[in-house]
């Protein structure tokens, strides 16, 4: 049973185009979040699914130097392009992750995946963002090739194609969903990517662990804001995107 981490990527990003590949003390972004996929432990290979336009070269690029996998497919149909990810990389378990995530934590996205393993015969999909608890940028979901590929055959709506799993989740009666918590509530931390005051609060926060300890943990971040009070103010005014 292979599980593979599809992370999708793309350069054209309406809000802050480019932001995968913006610098923090001299690497891009996406490459913070690669070096932490890696550690995953629970995960057998981590794909970049990034898309078919010249503007995503970068992201071949970066892929190709830092030999990581990756798949180019469809910039707007992103079900299509994570199924074939998957097929292409003969994928057992999906665990869906976006780039707009660097601070991912290898721990949090190996208890998702170990709880779905372990829970595989009651549940269809397992994630951490049914009910916020962890703070946003921790996302992820895992969830079994055929429940992908039956989302592929049969979600028409265009939020179902543009987010991957809308057809999985907004069907309960199909497939048994189930949330991982957090001890405690700090779903109101944003450590995601969509504006520049996302990004700055990123880069404080990189610069500030990253040379010390790289293999910096969700409990490091946390600490660290609890010193800098200020610092959580930067995005608190950013809304999420709606579906």
């Amino acid at each position: 049973m292979k599980t593979v981490i599809i992370d999708q990527a793309r350069m054209t990003s309406t809000r802050l185009p480019g932001k995968v590949m913006k610098e923090i003390l001299g690497k891009p972004l996406l490459e913070y979040q690669i070096e932490r996929l890696r550690r995953v432990d629970e995960a057998d290979e981590v794909v970049i699914a990034t898309t078919t336009n010249n503007s995503d070269q970068p992201i071949v690029e970066l892929c190709e130097d830092l030999g990581v996998a990756y798949y180019c497919g469809s910039e707007e149909d992103v079900l299509s392009r994570y199924y074939e990810a998957a097929v292409n990389f003969a994928a057992d378990t999906v665990v869906r992750v976006t780039s707009d995530c660097p601070l991912i934590d290898p721990a949090v996205v190996d208890k998702v995946i170990k709880y779905y393993k372990n829970k595989r015969d009651n549940y269809d999909y397992v994630s951490n963002t049914l009910q916020r608890t962890y703070p946003r940028g921790m996302d992820t979901e895992v969830f079994p090739f055929k429940a992908l590929e039956e989302a592929f055959l049969n979600a028409g709506e265009q939020p179902e194609r543009e987010h991957v799993t809308p057809y999985i989740c907004w069907h309960p009666e199909r497939y048994r969903l189930h949330n991982v918590n957090y001890h405690e509530d700090k779903s109101r931390h944003r450590w995601t990517v969509d504006e520049v005051e996302d990004f700055i609060l990123i880069k404080n926060i990189i610069e500030a662990v990253y040379p010390f300890n790289p293999q910096f943990d969700m409990e490091d971040v946390l600490g660290l804001l609890n010193k800098h009070p200020e610092w959580v103010e930067l995005n608190a005014g950013v809304e999420q995107k709606k579906l």
